[in-house]
């Protein structure tokens, strides 16, 4: 069996419903991403997924991800892993794209990178750890994580540079699964909501 990765990001949290960049500070879920943490776990639960069993399940240790990983049902499964935690945002940490802009017009993360933070080259030895840990054996593993990780582990599974990550947006209490086709790595699925709206 191929392996696949299984890409569950976090619930909602007032600074992601506000669109500001939330790298480290550890901002608790709101009520709708518990909800929405739930339902991805039904969904998770049912067929054709059934729990996933086998599945090695891995989370991000900020709070956010950690919380929603248990509200869907794999708490007890899983491992906490730093290189899951998201990225540095250094002197952009808490602010929005709007706010950077005024200061920083044409400002592009996956390109310009942060002040003070985590570097696009050390973002992208995290996500490649993560692929080949993904990798490394034959089964599928899950992971509940943060959205500009996330993205930067879809880049580097379909062996695209980091400024790939760009290109796919990823929204709170999403799946994405990644796979192959023809023996190459694919995405199966992305940014995946439905489970929110019944």
């Amino acid at each position: 069996m191929a392996p696949r990765i299984l890409l569950a990001r976090h619930g909602q949290t007032e600074w992601s419903r506000l669109g500001k960049h939330t790298g480290r500070t550890d901002v608790p879920l709101l009520e709708e991403g518990r909800r929405g943490a739930k339902l991805l776990g039904e969904r998770l639960h049912r067929p054709p997924l059934d729990g996933l069993p086998g599945v090695e399940v891995r989370t991000s240790p900020l709070s956010r991800a950690r919380e929603t990983c248990e509200l869907a049902g794999f708490g007890e499964r899983a491992t906490t892993w730093d290189t899951l935690m998201e990225v540095d945002y250094g002197a952009y940490e808490g602010l929005t794209p709007a706010d950077i802009h005024a200061v920083r017009p044409g400002w592009l993360m996956w390109r310009d990178g942060v002040p003070g933070g985590e570097t696009l080259q050390q973002l992208t030895a995290r996500a490649d750890e993560v692929v080949r840990w993904a990798r490394s054996e034959e089964r599928d593993v899950l992971v509940f994580a943060h959205g500009h990780i996330l993205r930067s582990i879809a880049a580097r599974w379909l062996g695209e540079g980091i400024e790939f990550a760009a290109r796919v947006r990823l929204n709170p209490t999403s799946l994405s699964v990644l796979g192959w086709a023809y023996g190459d790595p694919a995405i199966e699925s992305w940014n995946d909501t439905g489970h929110l709206y019944g």
